[in-house]
């Protein structure tokens, strides 16, 4: 089955918190990263993020059933960048992801560049990334010890 994304809007903002604590919590319980995990985030932050005028957020769906999220942050020079995105632990590896990036890479022809990061000690996002044509630019931000934010982007050529 083919994955769809789906606008969310501003009365989404408590599922979509909801479902984000569920697909970071094995994150956050392996790294008690409660200042950046997405997990922690108290729910006003989902509604802050929302309400900002160059982020739109999608529900990742399955047919008609919401097993994740993404937020597209379109920068000023003609870039986007995704942060968050999350795909449910019961869908997780099943290739919804890439189908997702792909999927919202479509919706916004115009973007030049792409950027996204995650932990650099999770092999298995890496390589998701890595796989979707994303490049780490050599920019990382250790977090804690064992705990290091790593950089990507995919460039676009016209």
């Amino acid at each position: 089955m083919c994955i769809q994304l789906r606008k969310a809007g501003i009365c989404d903002c408590g599922q979509i918190h909801q479902m984000q604590g569920k697909a970071f919590a094995y994150l956050l319980d392996k790294y008690h990263d409660y200042d950046t995990n997405p997990g922690a985030e108290p729910l006003e932050k989902v509604i802050q993020r929302m309400e900002q005028t160059f982020t739109d957020y999608y529900y990742i769906q399955l047919g008609s059933r919401c097993i994740g999220a993404m937020r597209v942050v379109r920068l000023h020079d003609g870039a986007c960048r995704i942060s968050p995105m999350f795909i449910l632990p019961e869908f997780q590896g099943k290739g919804y992801a890439q189908q997702a990036i792909r999927n919202v890479e479509e919706l916004y022809p115009g973007a030049c560049r792409w950027e996204l990061d995650t932990i650099k000690q999770e092999p298995k996002l890496c390589h998701l990334y890595e796989k979707m044509g994303y490049c780490a630019i050599g920019k990382e931000k250790v977090i804690q010890p064992g705990m290091t934010i790593i950089f990507f982007e995919k460039h676009i050529i016209a």
